[in-house]
């Protein structure tokens, strides 16, 4: 099992929120740790500090030697793939080869600002941004209209050290875009938030069979999963230590969510009590069965359930909330985690 720190920071304390970014990356690269991702997140304060993961990325790059800097995920919709082709080719020469992506179709109306009109049909405009964004990389040219209404083809530039970066797609549990990932061939970016493990199993049956009907390699399936993580010498520290935070990050991005999910109680609705009995429970879920919160003992349950449905990395969170000083503390908790876990 590899190991990859993840970060979607809440809040708008960025010089704090960024410089735990990179001493948490010259940590991961300096441990053996497989990867660092960031996010590209708009407009609201969950997940403010990270706006554009090609930035972040090239900072990541420069601070570190190593471990791979990895967009989770660029928001492919809203954007020309010629640009997010340029920026990324230029992650990967600052990084020398480094550089990969996940991708995912956005769900949020209030982002698609920057593209209104191609919110109705992310999902197919996604599909074709991904063409066009392999083709860029790979060195071929895509038409674009120039303003006298000619025409042109264009390439992209820098060229990439990389004949193709290693990409995913984002999914956060429809099975759907499980089948998606396996008809391009790529990985998938996933996570506990909207599904138990049970779900994922079934989601991850619906990929591989995907990867074999499109003519894909079943050697060549990722499956990295997202975890929001806290160690400590003991459950009770870890617990302890992370209530707080959690359930604050939570109430944070509540409002964010229940946008596309009819049915949920508004969240200007409920009590402060009902909030906090809410949050306290979601809490429970989460250190029960969904997370990195614990001490290293009492985790490894979970890196062995997943590497049995064949999650190949798991993407530790570790920006919920806890003190900065105190994250990079516990990363030594997470390293030895992740040594013990090195053959699952």
């Amino acid at each position: 099992m590899k190991f990859s720190l993840f970060f979607f920071a809440s809040g708008d304390d960025a010089a704090e929120q960024l410089r735990l970014l990179l001493e948490a990356a010259r940590f991961a690269d300096s441990h053996g740790f497989e990867a660092v991702w960031t996010p590209e997140r708009h407009f609201h304060e969950f997940g403010a500090p990270f706006a554009n993961p090609a930035v972040t990325g090239a900072a990541v790059a420069a601070a570190t030697r190593s471990v791979h800097v990895r967009a989770g995920s660029v928001v492919l919709p809203l954007h020309d793939p010629l640009r997010v082709a340029e920026e990324w080719s230029m992650v990967d020469q600052l990084s020398g080869g480094r550089a990969g992506l996940a991708f995912a179709s956005g769900w949020n109306p209030r982002d698609f600002v920057l593209a209104p009109q191609r919110f109705a049909d992310r999902r197919e405009n996604m599909r074709a941004a991904i063409a066009e964004f392999t083709r860029l990389w790979a060195g071929g040219s895509v038409p674009r209209t120039d303003p006298a209404g000619q025409v042109v083809e264009v390439r992209s530039y820098p060229r990439p050290v990389q004949p193709l970066p290693p990409l995913w797609l984002t999914a956060a549990g429809s099975p759907s875009t499980f089948s998606l990932a396996g008809e391009f061939g790529v990985g998938v970016l996933t996570h506990l938030l909207g599904q138990s493990f049970d779900r994922l199993e079934a989601n991850l049956a619906e990929y591989g069979d995907a990867m074999e009907q499109h003519g894909h390699d079943a050697g060549n399936e990722r499956v990295a999963l997202m975890v929001h993580t806290f160690l400590a010498p003991s459950v009770e520290e870890a617990v302890a230590v992370s209530r707080s935070p959690m359930t604050a990050y939570m109430r944070t991005s509540m409002d964010l969510f229940a946008v596309n999910r009819p049915g949920s109680p508004a969240v200007d609705e409920l009590s402060p009590a009902e909030l906090d009995e809410l949050l306290e429970h979601a809490f429970q879920q989460f250190v029960g069965e969904r997370c990195l919160i614990g001490s290293v003992d009492s985790c490894v349950p979970l890196v062995e359930r997943a590497a049995d449905l064949g999650v190949d990395e798991l993407a530790c969170l570790i920006d919920f909330g806890v003190g900065a000083d105190e994250v990079l503390r516990a990363l030594h908790h997470l390293a030895e985690l992740k040594n013990r876990c090195a053959e699952l």
